[in-house]
């Protein structure tokens, strides 16, 4: 009886895998004996052959410790892993924290990595972060919590290749503490994207932050980034954080970075290297401990090759990269969007619509869709205000939509020739083509700086 409780008791322990272990390591592990069942194996192949990495005795954790030889070996041992199994969170032990190895990390499938040498505490934190939130499959734990269904998972919803690259990559990201820069055209989700980044990693429980760079004019960033003290300027009857600081242990996302003036580029890239920011009016530093994420419709390489975009806070933020594709690459996900806005509109218009006819989404299928996912979700939606029957039709679109189809079929698809042609049908009103491009202004004026457009 006594040596089942035992036995019973050694099982349920977590199964930690050690791979490649050194002394150092070693001594670490005494500490941790009693609270996980420890594995070690000094070959990959032998393990897998022996099936200690088989679902049977599946382990909660990998660690691959390669802080006695080269970095470069561990990242092919996680890469290995990750063909054998994609759900196990690897753990890297080395000697190089530089960015090169979290980016390479991230790309091969390692979920995290500490560097040597390192105490027994920090040690254990990572063992116990990576043991307690299991494999990275809590994503699609998260996403299904109900506060989260309907803004978390519009733009990742879908069987294509193309998103599940999307998802996958999510997680990986997501429990690190490196910059991630987020691309992809207008509409795509990429703010979706940057949320769910932030619901899946530690600082989920604090706050998710996101500023409008192209929103705010250049006069009120710094007072919007930085905060400012009472008496500051005429009008500052309080003092007030700025958006950094209310991320504080949290995630602050620059949107639309790509168009931010240089000047407030300085700014924040300051902010980022010192990790510190100073009220407006005032003489205190405050201390930042923030994730940033970033994100952007601009190819920002091509940006600082103009040098519209400072190359230096470019290689701060395009330390972990995700791009989103647009919708017309994806067509194949089309289908189970306009299913996946379909239930989120129905409690809200009080109707109980099924799905759309064979012709109505037919010509959902055959139209390019510049403004992305956000432009379907938003035809959708317009479909439900006069909608009689359970089934939409072709008819139940909005006239709007047709016309826009008509006329995107008879546009060119090269991008220069695009926004050349739209200029022209709208005799060069910039305000007119943004708007049938469903880009912004300040959008459509960047391509045309891009592809040498000019009235002349």
């Amino acid at each position: 009886m006594i040596s089942s409780r035992v036995e019973s008791q050694f099982q349920s322990r977590p199964q930690v895998f050690i791979l490649e272990q050194n002394k150092l390591l070693h001594r670490h592990l005494k500490h941790e004996s009693q609270r996980y069942n420890m594995t070690i194996a000094n070959d990959l192949h032998q393990a897998i052959s022996s099936g200690a990495l088989h679902n049977g005795s599946r382990p909660d954790l990998v660690v691959i410790d390669v802080s006695h030889t080269r970095a470069q070996r561990g990242l092919e041992l996680g890469k290995e892993l990750r063909q054998y199994d994609q759900t196990i969170p690897l753990l890297l032990i080395t000697q190089d924290s530089s960015e090169d190895l979290a980016l390479a990390a991230l790309r091969t499938g390692i979920n995290d990595y500490v560097k040597e040498p390192f105490t027994h505490e920090e040690f254990s934190e990572r063992l116990n972060h990576w043991i307690n939130h299991g494999s990275i499959q809590y994503l699609v734990r998260q996403q299904k919590k109900p506060e989260d269904s309907d803004s978390l998972t519009q733009s990742l919803v879908g069987t294509s290749s193309l998103i599940q690259d999307v998802r996958a990559d999510i997680p990986k990201m997501a429990w690190t503490q490196s910059n991630v820069l987020i691309t992809g055209e207008t509409g795509t989700g990429k703010e979706v994207v940057a949320q769910a980044i932030h619901r899946n990693s530690d600082r989920r429980d604090k706050d998710f932050v996101c500023l409008n760079c192209a929103a705010i004019p250049e006069t009120l960033l710094e007072s919007e980034l930085f905060g400012y003290e009472r008496g500051a300027f005429t009008g500052a009857i309080h003092g007030k954080q700025g958006k950094l600081e209310q991320a504080q242990d949290g995630t602050i996302l620059f949107d639309e970075i790509g168009d931010m003036e240089l000047s407030a580029q300085t700014k924040i890239l300051r902010a980022i290297e010192e990790r510190q920011v100073q009220r407006l009016g005032g003489s205190d530093s405050h201390p930042l401990n923030i994730r940033i994420i970033a994100a952007t419709n601009q190819d920002l390489e091509q940006a600082v090759n103009q040098k519209q975009f400072r190359s230096d806070l470019f290689y701060r933020l395009n330390v972990a990269r995700i791009h989103l594709p647009p919708l017309r690459e994806r067509k194949e996900d089309i289908p189970d969007l306009v299913q996946h806005f379909i239930h989120e509109f129905n409690p809200k218009f009080h109707r109980e619509v099924e799905g759309f006819t064979d012709e109505a989404l037919d010509s959902l299928l055959h139209y390019s869709w510049p403004g992305n996912v956000r432009e379907l979700r938003n035809l959708i939606e317009a479909s439900f205000i006069h909608l009689a029957s359970p089934t939409t039709r072709h008819m139940d679109l909005p006239p709007q939509f047709g016309a826009n189809a008509r006329e995107c079929a008879s546009l060119p698809q090269n991008e220069r020739d695009l926004i050349l042609s739209v200029l022209l049908s709208t005799k060069w009103s910039r305000t007119k083509a943004a708007q049938k491009l469903q880009w912004s202004r300040m959008t459509l004026y960047r391509k045309m700086i891009k592809h040498k457009i000019t009235n002349r």
